[in-house]
Parts: structure tokens; C-alpha cells; sequence
């Protein structure tokens, strides 16, 4: 899929009108059906936002049914997948591979939306739904979700899906850069002592292999265990 800034179509139309292209005047019923639009558009930005802001609440469900308290948040684990993600993009490019960053970095905060509706459902209760029920559960959150933010809101929706369906090298950084919060978060839980947390160690190989991208993360994770060995004890 070739993406591209949604705002940008919007700066041209801009440009347009300012170089003289348009030179319609604005009657009064004009303006205020303008202004009416402007408030139901911001009416709506808020409500997206006020939503949003759940995920600063809603707990990691995974490591409290791992005898974690005071966890971090989906909000928190989201910045450090941002982060992450956005710097194994940069590693990326720095090597030569082709990618867009900012897509990256979008694709990144956008990774976790549904979870402000469904809060974080932990593997322990996916396994009694069947698969293609949760998705498209899924699927139907982030459209009513993102509906009301208008032509941005497709485009955060096109990058939300390709993150989801693993389509495209962005989506595979994003994932790998969800993988690595996690092993990295583990890691300081089990420096404040917690000890059933193994589980996300041993799978962890075979989840990165899968995307493909070895040569951006193997180092890490193999940096990554190492920091932990002195830590393994319980």
C-alpha cells in the first residue's frame, strides 16, 4: 500500500486557495454552516481523545494474573513501543532498507486503540473465543472508533488494519517493537523481584523469527538475556 501523510492533500488545497485559485466570498449562511461543522468536527476530535485516554488506565492484565502488582498501563506500554519501533526504523534505514519512519511511529501508538474499549485481554481468556470472533471484534472497534475523525480517521484505520494483517516491513518493526517492551518490562519486574514471568523468555525466539527481520533485532534480544541472567534466580 503506498502510504502517504492524509494531511497532506489538505495543504495543497490550502496553498491553492492562498496563491488565488479560489476567490469565492464566504456569505453569511456559508460561514455559519462553516462554523457549525468546525464545532461538530472538534465535538468529535474530543470524544476520540476523552476515550483515548482510558488506555492511561486500563491495566496490563498479563502481569497482575503473574502475581505483578502496580503494573504499567496500555498507555505506558504504548510510548515504549513508539520508542522502539521508532528507532529500530531508524536502525533500518541507516542499513539500507527501504521504509518510511513516520508510518512506523504512527503505526506504533496506533497498535493498541481497541484495547480502550476491550481493556487488555490477557491470553488466559482468548483462548475461549474463537479467533476469527475476536478479530472481528476488533475490526468493528476501530472502525466506530476512528469513524468519527473523518478522511484521517480512514487513514489511521488503513494503518491500523496493515499492523494487524503484518503486511508490510513498518508493521513487522512494530510488532518486533511490542515484543521487545514486553522482554524489556519483564526484565524490570523481575528486578523488583518477580519470578513468573519464564513463559515470555522461552517463546521469545520463535515469536521474532517470524517476522523476519533478524538482522534488526537478534543482537538485542541476545543483549537482552544476557542483562537478565544475573537477575534469574527464583
Amino acid at each position: 500500500m503506498n502510504w502517504q501523510n492524509p494531511l497532506a492533500t489538505a495543504r495543497g488545497t490550502e496553498s491553492a486557495i492562498e496563491g488565488g485559485e479560489y476567490n469565492t466570498r464566504l456569505t453569511l449562511s456559508v460561514k455559519t454552516a462553516s462554523l457549525n461543522g468546525v464545532a461538530a468536527e472538534a465535538s468529535k476530535i474530543i470524544n476520540f481523545l476523552g476515550e483515548l485516554a482510558r488506555l492511561k488506565a486500563v491495566p496490563r492484565t498479563g502481569w497482575l494474573l503473574r502475581g505483578v502488582r502496580d503494573v504499567e498501563s496500555v498507555a505506558d506500554h504504548s510510548f515504549g513501543v513508539a520508542w522502539i519501533a521508532m528507532l529500530l526504523a531508524d536502525l533500518a534505514v541507516g542499513r539500507g532498507l527501504e521504509l518510511n519512519v513516520e508510518k512506523v511511529v504512527r503505526m506504533a501508538l496506533l497498535h493498541d486503540l481497541t484495547e480502550a474499549r476491550t481493556g487488555d485481554l490477557p491470553a488466559t481468556i482468548k483462548r475461549y473465543f474463537d479467533k476469527t470472533t475476536l478479530q472481528e471484534a476488533d475490526h468493528r472497534i476501530a472502525n466506530e472508533m476512528l469513524d468519527g475523525l473523518g478522511r484521517i480517521g480512514e487513514e489511521y484505520l488503513l494503518l491500523w488494519r496493515e499492523y494487524e494483517e503484518r503486511s508490510s516491513l513498518e508493521a513487522r518493526i512494530v510488532k518486533a517493537a511490542d515484543k521487545l517492551d514486553l522482554l524489556l518490562q519483564a526484565r524490570e519486574y523481575e528486578k523488583g523481584g518477580a519470578c513468573n514471568l519464564l513463559e515470555f523468555w522461552e517463546n521469545s525466539e520463535t515469536d521474532f523469527s517470524a517476522l523476519g527481520i533478524d538482522e534488526l533485532v537478534t543482537d538485542l534480544i541476545e543483549h537482552l538475556k544476557e542483562s537478565r541472567k544475573p537477575l534469574a534466580g527464583c
